[in-house]
């Protein structure tokens, strides 16, 4: 029989390995028990992190959530639930018809990486400016100490309309549909990232296919931090993209990075979905 203390070591063990960003890129998403809901209804929200869209299950950890809410125009709703369960969250959609998003902001945390792989995941997530600004002061060969943080949404179509599809979070970066929402196949996706509140330029964006194992596209964000893609098939589709800093002076890290997600469905055509 093991002795609390050795209990104890290895569920702090577990608990940090749970908490840790992607150290071989990562990826962390929502996965709602539905996207097209009726007003009112309960929908119950999962917490994944994999690759290529194929994660396994984060429990319910109340110290690591800042925000996990359903969010409307001029509404929110908590997603609740017990420590330690799947699905993380359970909560009630907005009583009005209109597009809601699930969403998960994490409480900021920290991690040390050792340089080679460090540097592979600056490269996989489009970070190559914080390679050359390390390789520019001969750091490139040093751990990375990195503070990152997460947002993660889900878009649901509540009663079958899309009204109100723009709405942002306020993550402090994030993703914001722009233009419209994507319905059926071939519908354009117009994406918006902000940081702070303004469109931030340059950042990686791609976006991933359920079951396709692999990235559909990627593009860099222009100047008023747009990018645009084309949703070609009916599937669950999910946008991520990675931000990172300099960290502030006096930070325990070297870097601050925000990782953010959107998490939609788009149906065969454009039917109209259930209400």
């Amino acid at each position: 029989m093991r002795s609390r203390s050795a209990v104890a070591v290895l569920a702090a063990a577990a608990a940090a390995i749970a908490a840790a960003p992607p150290v071989d890129a990562h990826d962390f998403w929502l996965e709602p028990s539905g996207f097209r809901v009726g007003p009112g209804a309960v929908v119950a929200v999962r917490l994944r992190v994999g690759e290529r869209f194929e994660g396994d299950p984060v429990t319910r950890r109340p110290e690591r959530i800042q925000r996990f809410a359903l969010i409307a125009p001029g509404q929110e709703a908590p997603l609740e639930g017990p420590p330690g369960v799947d699905p993380a969250g359970i909560g009630q959609a907005p009583d009005r018809r209109g597009a809601a998003f699930a969403v998960y902001a994490g409480r900021p945390a920290s991690i040390t990486l050792e340089s080679e792989k460090f540097e592979r995941y600056l490269g996989e997530e489009g970070l190559e400016r914080i390679a050359a600004e390390r390789a520019a002061r001969g750091r490139s060969g040093e751990p990375g100490r990195e503070a990152y943080s997460r947002c993660a949404k889900a878009l649901l179509y509540v009663g079958g309309s899309d009204e109100g599809f723009d709405l942002a979070a306020g993550c402090p970066f994030e993703i914001v549909l722009g233009e419209s929402a994507p319905r059926g196949a071939g519908d354009p996706l117009a994406i918006e990232l902000r940081f702070h509140g303004a469109p931030v330029a340059g950042v990686r964006v791609a976006i991933l296919r359920r079951g396709d194992g692999r990235e559909t596209a990627a593009a860099r964000s222009d100047g008023q931090g747009r990018a645009r893609f084309v949703l070609d098939r009916p599937g669950v589709w999910m946008v991520k993209a990675v931000h990172m800093n300099e960290a502030a002076e006096g930070s325990s890290a070297d870097w601050e990075s925000f990782w953010a997600s959107l998490v939609l469905e788009v149906v065969d055509g454009r039917a109209e979905p259930e209400r």
